[in-house]
């Protein structure tokens, strides 16, 4: 997984999500970036949120991104590029 945000410049995260934990009214997502330092990011995801997300996923080049069997073995995807 990757990460870039405006406040980094071009710098660019790697990392994983390493779990998901229910806190209250919300799901806790737990992302340990692994390059280029060792951060753990965490994300609070309300009902609301996961609603969205949910809609999302559910679009067309969406579905078929997830549904693709050449997806799902795929053991090296290509970069993104700039994103």
């Amino acid at each position: 997984m990757y990460f870039r945000s405006t406040g980094l410049g071009k710098t660019e995260l790697t990392g994983n999500i390493a779990d998901l934990k229910r806190q209250g009214d919300h799901l806790v997502m737990y992302v340990d970036v692994t390059q280029p330092v060792k951060w753990r990011i965490r994300a609070a995801l309300s009902f609301k949120d996961l609603l969205v997300m949910l809609k999302k996923l559910m679009k067309c080049s969406t579905l078929g991104f997830i549904l693709s069997p050449k997806q799902w073995f795929n053991k090296q995807p290509k970069h993104p590029g700039e994103f």
